[in-house]
């Protein structure tokens, strides 16, 4: 675009943006599939995972002229998949469900596959055909590596607004740019 508004790239290429939708769409048929079409907590589920991907988005359409806004959008996308964690694990504990341990054998196969794959059909082709205490699981595990990713993305961009500023730092250089200074 310009030295003042600079094209920061494409959302759909971060891995937490990836890892989000991917959370959103096992959500959605978890919900749809396993819970009561008259349950809040379909909504609210169903609400936060969206949440978690959509703020992702408008965070980084913000980005070219708000390090602030960016930064805080971000943030409400970390919260809400905070949130669709809790309920996740809710579902499993009110229904007697286990959830798996670190180090078990399932957490660490899911932990690998969470690693190597971002495919939201990757992961759609499996819980089709999982019961709902393991789809719960693997949105556990996926909704901590979100997290994770979300976290050094909030490092990340920190250390960049120090380092380089922001909208107005980079409106006064150009103006001082531009009057020779």
């Amino acid at each position: 675009m310009s030295e003042l508004i600079p094209n920061l790239g494409n959302y759909k290429q971060l891995l937490s943006y990836q890892k989000s939708d991917v959370i959103y769409q096992i959500t959605y048929f978890f919900c749809n599939k396993f819970l009561s079409r008259g349950d809040r907590t379909v909504d609210q589920m169903i609400q936060a995972a969206r949440s978690g991907k959509q703020n992702i988005v408008e965070g980084c359409a913000a980005s070219a002229t708000s390090a602030k806004t960016e930064i805080k959008l971000i943030n409400v996308a970390k919260a809400s998949l905070k949130e669709l964690l809790e309920d996740f694990e809710d579902y499993l504990k009110t229904r007697g469900h286990r959830q798996w341990d670190k180090g078990s054998v399932e957490y660490e196969a899911m932990r690998r596959i969470g690693r190597e794959h971002n495919e939201a059909e990757y992961f759609m082709k499996l819980v089709e055909t999982r019961p709902p205490e393991t789809i719960a699981n693997m949105a556990i595990i996926l909704i901590n590596q979100a997290d994770y990713l979300l976290f050094r993305q909030l490092e990340r961009l920190s250390n960049d607004f120090i380092k380089n500023g922001g909208f107005s730092e980079r409106m006064a250089s150009l103006r001082r740019k531009n009057r020779g200074y």
